[in-house]
């Protein structure tokens, strides 16, 4: 999983071996073969990547015996597998730890319901036997059941933690011996080579002393599947001096892989006995119901099928197809179409109106016209052109207020019922302007009434868009997108902090097993962050100098308070760690 991270570290580890090793860039071989000082282990991160083909490919002679650069680069292959399957091991040993810690933490009914209901059926019987018999003994009572499962997770807890320990301590002491190899190479060997492959060999012996002390410590039973001990040992030839025969290099590498593959199998043995149980075992419960319940509806729907002789299934798909097909017409197809429809009568329809303004203009003119000639009549002579409305109107309504004195008489022979018509056409100029203002109204609105209309299908459509987007970002990995896969990157910038600190904390009291099990576990977060952040911190173009700064907290030599340092300013600076300031 943390393979990039796990060819840095080893990069850096042969800081030195490599020059021994014969390995230039090649732009800079000359100077290279030349000095014999140290190089920057970030300028090395950066050569290991770029040049590891070519490595390969293009090696030359070694500079001392007879020894072969293939060798040398399978010693960098084996070194490389072995640092990515510790890699490995610590996330599934992670996992699993995780899962049992969280169980520890839960209530004693939910550790019962877990000893009873999520260790497979045999334990369920098993449990479901015990537990009666303590209700016909004692009474009903969680407790033993509590008890026992609090001890059941105690142990996986306890083994997890130390195989984590001791591997996280082995991975630190490859990265060190290593490096101190290279140094030591630098200063006194000829060829770092057989003491790196000595030195190693040193380290499987002493990780199989860890594992066979877990063994005897916690009574495991592994007897059937391996047994001690685990790993062979060099041979003795001349094992401390610095000649070394090629065959001799090449059977030590050979040995060397072996015991890498003894480790991978012995550690995958451990972990699958105290791994967490699987999703079909933890579920079965629900998946028999599950499975039950599905019996009877097939064999309800088999007795109902043609098998049987009975046509209630066509029938009833039959039915439900139609109802369907009904359903999808009146609420989807048909209102979408009568919405598309709006939308373009509405444009078509725009030049039309309620009422004409030349329709207003007219009825305007008529009432000026029958004012002005009422006016001449009643006052005897001539108005002018220029006569407003209004006052031609006040007079109508005084001789209207006069006449109405003697009604009767004035509607026969005077001028009422001419005052009357007169009201009416001004009635109907009122209404026809109001109509049409209404019209302008509506026409200035119409934009807003086809959105209005559109409005449910614009909410349908949001919704499915909210739902995809809740899809596309359901990933909770810390590689993922989304809220919850940046807080698990920012849980890993915590894990190297926490590993910085117990580092220092337990070089400051003189734990060495401590302290080399915590830079075990702080090359393990700075892989597992190097490894989710990559692909983000490329697409905000912060990968350059996030790289630089993750390894620098590989560095050994690094101080703690530069390191937290840097850890402080991973966690504020950038973006592809920094919390999501939107939810969903």
């Amino acid at each position: 999983m943390e393979t990039n991270f796990s060819i840095f570290s080893i990069a850096s580890c042969f800081q030195f071996s490599l020059e021994a090793f014969g390995f230039p860039s090649p732009e800079e071989s000359q100077d290279w073969f030349s000095s014999s000082s140290t190089f920057g282990v970030d300028k090395l991160f950066c050569w290991m990547c770029a040049h590891r083909n070519w490595l390969m490919e293009t090696a030359i002679s070694l500079t001392v015996t007879c020894l072969k650069p293939a060798e040398a680069s399978r010693l960098y292959d084996v070194l490389d597998d072995i640092l990515e399957h510790c890699f490995s091991s610590l996330y599934n040993i992670w996992k699993n730890l995780q899962f049992w810690q969280s169980r520890a933490e839960g209530t004693n009914a939910q550790k019962a319901y877990f000893m009873i209901c999520e260790r497979g059926p045999r334990a369920f019987f098993n449990g479901t036997v015990q537990l009666m018999r303590q209700i016909c003994r004692d009474g009903f009572s969680l407790q033993h059941v509590a008890h026992d499962a609090s001890c059941y997770i105690a142990d996986r807890i306890t083994i997890l933690s130390y195989l984590r320990n001791h591997l996280a301590a082995f991975v630190a002491q490859v990265f060190m011996k290593t490096d101190n190899i290279g140094t030591d190479s630098g200063n006194d060997l000829q060829n770092p080579l057989p003491s790196l492959l000595v030195a190693l060999n040193g380290l499987f012996l002493d990780l199989e002393t860890s594992i066979y002390e877990l063994h005897t410590t916690l009574n495991m039973d592994f007897h059937h599947r391996f047994s001690f001990p685990l790993f062979k040992k060099l041979p003795d030839v001349n094992k401390e001096g610095s000649q070394w025969t090629s065959c001799e290099i090449g059977d030590a590498i050979n040995l060397l892989c072996q015991n890498f593959h003894k480790l991978d199998s012995v550690i995958s043995i451990i972990v699958l006995k105290h791994r967490k149980p699987k999703k079909l075992t933890r579920y079965w419960l629900k998946y028999t119901c599950g499975a039950i319940g599905l019996s009877v509806c097939s064999v309800w729907l088999l007795q109902h099928s043609k098998l049987m002789g009975s046509n209630d299934i066509e029938n009833w798909v039959r039915e439900a197809h139609n109802s369907a097909a009904k359903f999808f017409k009146d609420h989807v197809q048909q209102p979408l179409i009568s919405i598309r429809d709006e939308l373009f009568a509405t444009f078509r329809k725009r030049h039309k109106g309620i009422m004409d303004g030349q329709d207003v203009q007219l009825t305007t003119d008529s009432l000026r016209r029958m004012l002005h000639a009422f006016s001449e009549h009643t006052e005897g002579r001539k108005f002018a052109d220029a006569a407003s409305d209004e006052e031609m109107f006040a007079k109508v309504m005084f001789r209207y207020e006069k006449e109405l004195r003697h009604p009767v008489q004035n509607l026969l022979s005077g001028e009422l019922a001419r005052a009357l018509l007169i009201q009416v056409q001004k009635l109907k100029l009122d209404l026809e302007t109001a109509m049409l203002e209404l019209d302008q109204i509506l026409k200035a609105n119409e934009i807003n009434f086809a959105v209005l209309a559109a409005l449910p299908a614009f909410f349908i459509s949001l919704l499915l868009l909210m739902l995809l987007r809740a899809w596309y970002m359901q990933d909770t990995r810390a590689e993922g997108k989304g809220r919850a896969a940046r807080l698990q990157r920012r849980l890993l910038v915590v894990e190297v902090e926490k590993a910085i600190m117990q580092y220092q904390s337990s070089v400051d009291q003189g734990h060495v097993k401590n302290a080399e099990s915590s830079f075990g576990l702080l090359l393990y977060s700075l892989g597992r962050l190097y490894h989710a952040s990559e692909k983000h911190a490329k697409a905000t173009g912060e990968w350059l100098a996030l790289r630089q700064d993750l390894l620098e907290l590989g560095k050994p030599s690094l101080p703690t308070r530069d390191k937290l340092v840097i850890a402080s300013r991973i966690e504020r600076i950038y973006d592809c760690l920094l919390p999501s300031s939107t939810r969903l």
